[in-house]
């Protein structure tokens, strides 16, 4: 897991977008935002609210991209049906996830079980760190 401060690991993004991009010299400010599920009403609303304010950040000149395990061909349609204007990337394998920390062991009603840990945004300058 990644501290704040530290370089953000060197793996390769592709976006719904179709950009590719390089999380530890991604050539641009980058703020990735994580959440657990396309299509419900938390994760829902929060894609709309940074689709509003996604051109602040481009004005800014950085990317905002939301994370989550979901397949791309899920992203796609979630992107079509609220008319999202910022790009998704599928962490299906979850290399992105368990870098930043954001899908952990945890205990639910005695039992262990792997879920998300919380709802993250993290930024990256455009060297990564």
């Amino acid at each position: 897991m990644i501290n704040e401060g530290d370089k953000a690991p060197d793996l390769v993004v592709t976006a719904s977008d179709g950009s590719s991009f390089n999380l530890s010299a991604p050539g641009l400010p980058l703020v990735l935002y994580f959440y657990p599920k396309d299509d419900t009403s938390g994760c829902t609303r929060e894609a709309q609210d940074f689709t509003q304010i996604a051109g602040d950040f481009a004005s800014a000149g950085a990317k905002v991209v939301g994370v989550s395990r979901d397949p791309m061909k899920k992203h796609e349609k979630f992107i079509g049906k609220y008319d999202l204007k910022v790009p998704l990337a599928s962490d299906e394998d979850g290399r992105i996830s368990d870098a930043f920390g954001t899908w952990v062991e945890k205990s639910m009603y005695d039992a262990n079980i792997w879920g998300w840990n919380a709802r993250l945004s993290s930024s990256a300058r455009t060297d990564g760190s």
